[in-house]
């Protein structure tokens, strides 16, 4: 027995000699050379390839070094292997993940650094990862990346693994719109429309506010009024909704949500939901189903059963989604959505000062309906609003809601997270910002925002990044336990002052003096529109006489800026000058 401990004893010190070795000589890069190589399996994914090449190229951008790329996996060059392959299955023990699974781990086995996930994007989200977490490179707008230059670079013991947090993580700002390749950065998956590209697949909800697009009363209203809401008495041919208890209607929707389904196979989600405005029908059939099942929400369920009742045999994969949204936010009784239905809940209507979960009274409403949708759908999706809609230019302090609100809808069973954000243009408050940390959040909402926040702005104002952060500092100030605002606030509510906005605009004035290049300068002028926007808003005939609103006017114009959601900013300008002028 003596003599098993000694050999035990003997193994664990060999052991452990080896790995200080092993940490003491792993220099990733040093002195302009590398003895590492990137291994890819030939029968790599694309996204993988492509995480390969990218990490082949961030390496050598901070480096100067450039990691051959071989796909020969019994390479005895010391390696990082990107993906999981029999090498990687050899060395771990690890299972291969489905190919959609979008987690990852990345560990250090030796000399080697193993990277793997998912072959659709979870091991480029591992690649990334370790790019951001490990060597502090940071994709923070689709034409910003922070990339530190680094002489030398020794590969730590790692084993680290994560998980989304959420399933489908999507926003919509403008500014970072339409670029796969910053969406796979920060690792969001989803959008309005799917794609394709060398990131992997992007997946997509199609369409919002639908039951107009497949029953359009311009078609049918004149010969079939009967198809559209009762209201007073009269049936209604304007943008109202559509008479859910009418079975033409419902064969209509049934034919005609298939043929999209058969034109557009590569969307994941199918809307079928009702139209944006309060015109419910109020005919006795409609109401007698609401009052057998428990109101508006209701009757909405019992219509998109039957309809994903017709489509779930030939689409076993695919989901109908329809919004618990205003008046029909409140969950039904008596009756379940299928499961292969998405509920879509929308917090249009609440307080986005405090987290959802905090006890702001006027989020209580929406708790009880959160916690009910929760236990009843096998499936919900949240519509979250991140924006002023009625001043997008405007200070609108909600950073520290984001994560705990992400936290709140994932404890109650959200499969996805759709951020509704300016989707517009560019000059949003702190747009580029609130992009990129929502993005990290809906990954992991864990995270510290005011972390987030400070590794953005320095990484994006240069010199005048202190300043912007006094700047962020001020506004988050405006948060108080009895103050309370929505997504429809104006210039003269409570939360603002004129010492606040002259106290930005001295902030921002040396903000403006630090800024060391024309792009940061730029970056910065973006910032100030926001105490400018709300200046000129209080104070419009004085704005025209202290240059504030020529200042607004030149901003809004090179950033093609709008002043709120469907209001044309030459319509903005025109009604503003006119009201400011006494006219």
């Amino acid at each position: 027995m003596k003599t098993n401990i000694l050999k035990t004893m003997a193994m664990t010190v060999i052991l452990l000699f080896l790995t200080v070795s092993a940490s003491a000589a792993d220099w990733l890069f040093k002195g302009g050379k590398s003895k590492y190589q990137i291994v890819v399996s030939a029968e790599a994914s694309t996204s993988e390839q492509t995480a390969a090449r990218e990490l082949q190229q961030y390496i050598g951008q901070m480096s100067g070094v450039q990691l051959p790329i071989t796909s020969d996996l019994k390479a005895s060059r010391r390696s990082i292997f990107v993906g999981y392959n029999e090498r990687v299955a050899a060395l771990t023990g690890a299972q291969q993940p489905e190919a959609n699974d979008e987690s990852f781990t990345y560990r250090t086995i030796g000399h080697d650094l193993l990277i793997w996930g998912g072959s659709g994007r979870g091991t480029m989200y591992g690649v990334f990862t370790f790019l951001e977490r490990e060597l502090g490179i940071h994709w923070l707008t689709p034409k910003c990346t922070v990339v530190p230059t680094l002489k030398e670079w020794k590969l730590p013991r790692l084993d680290h693994s994560e998980s989304p947090f959420i399933g489908y993580r999507y926003s919509n700002y403008f500014v970072a719109s339409g670029v796969p390749e910053w969406s796979a950065h920060t690792r969001e998956n989803m959008k309005w429309s799917p794609a394709t590209s060398n990131y992997g697949n992007i997946e997509a909800y199609w369409g919002a506010h639908t039951m107009e697009w497949l029953v359009p009363a311009k078609e049918f209203f004149d010969s079939h009024p009967e198809y559209f809401c009762l209201r007073d008495g009269k049936r209604y041919g304007g943008y109202g909704q559509l008479c859910l208890s009418n079975p033409d209607v419902l064969e209509i929707c049934k034919t005609r949500l298939t043929q999209r389904m058969r034109e557009n196979p590569q969307y994941r989600i199918y809307s079928l939901s009702q139209n944006d405005n309060f015109r419910f029908c109020q005919c006795e059939k409609c109401a007698a189903i609401e009052e057998q099942y428990g109101g508006h929400a209701g009757i909405i369920v019992w219509f998109v059963n039957q309809v994903a009742d017709a489509v779930r045999d030939e689409f076993p994969d695919k989901y109908v989604g329809t919004f618990a949204y205003q008046y029909s936010r409140q969950p039904p009784m008596g009756i379940k959505p299928r499961e292969n239905v998405v509920i879509r809940l929308c917090s249009i209507e609440c307080c986005f000062a405090h987290p959802l979960d905090a006890g702001c009274p006027q989020n209580e409403a929406f708790m009880r309906d959160l916690k009910g949708w929760a236990e009843l759908a096998p499936h919900l999706f949240i519509w979250d609003y991140i924006v002023d809609y009625a001043q997008y230019m405007a200070p609108w302090p909600n950073f520290q809601v984001l994560g705990p609100n992400i936290k709140v809808f994932g404890k109650h069973k959200a499969i996805g997270i759709f951020e509704e954000a300016q989707y517009q243009s560019a000059g949003a408050e702190f747009d580029e910002m609130k992009a990129w940390t929502v993005n990290q959040l809906l990954w992991n909402p864990e995270q510290d925002v005011d972390s987030l926040v400070s590794i953005f702005i320095k990484g994006y104002y240069g010199q005048a990044a202190p300043r912007i952060k006094d700047y962020y500092d001020l506004c988050q100030s405006l948060v108080k336990p009895d103050i309370h605002y929505g997504i429809y606030i104006r210039e003269n509510h409570e939360i603002y002052s004129d010492e606040f906005i002259q106290e930005a605009f001295a902030i921002l004035r040396e903000a403006l003096e630090m800024a060391e290049t024309d792009e940061i300068r730029e970056r910065v002028d973006r910032v100030r529109m926001q105490p400018l926007y709300l200046h000129c808003m209080r104070h419009k005939a004085e704005s025209l006489k202290d240059g504030t609103w020529a200042d607004l006017l030149r901003l809004m114009k090179q950033y093609k800026a709008m002043h709120r959601e469907g209001h044309p900013q030459d319509k903005f300008i025109q009604d503003f000058e006119a009201e400011a002028k006494g006219k």
